[in-house]
């Protein structure tokens, strides 16, 4: 696994209109996301902590009930159990890792 090509590797549906492209190794679970405008993840929350980066698009990312706005070179640290939610402003591509690895996303949904 030295070498990732995410253009063509098999996707993870994680909500409606959200796709990710994934990598698990050692304590984290590496994904590049793409977000159709539009889009509305909504707020939820996992035992994971999560850093999420911004390389293409505007996105409203809310935080502990705070809402920003995203654009690329910017992201968002999200604590274990922390609320939160995103609104696609644009079609968006982002870097998501997590710690643990997510289990749940090892296998691809139906």
């Amino acid at each position: 696994m030295p070498f990732i090509d995410y253009n063509t590797k098999e996707t993870v549906t994680i909500f409606p209109g959200v796709q990710s492209a994934m990598e698990h190794a050692g304590p984290i679970t590496y994904g590049c996301v793409t977000l159709e405008e539009g889009v509305v993840v909504p707020v939820h929350d996992h035992p994971h902590e999560q850093w999420t980066y911004i390389l293409e698009g505007t996105m409203e990312f809310t935080l502990h009930g705070e809402t920003q706005t995203l654009l690329p070179g910017m992201g968002a640290y999200i604590p274990s159990h922390a609320k939160h939610g995103a609104v696609a402003v644009t079609a968006c591509k982002v870097i998501d890792v997590f710690t643990p690895i997510r289990e749940d996303y090892k296998a691809p949904k139906p």
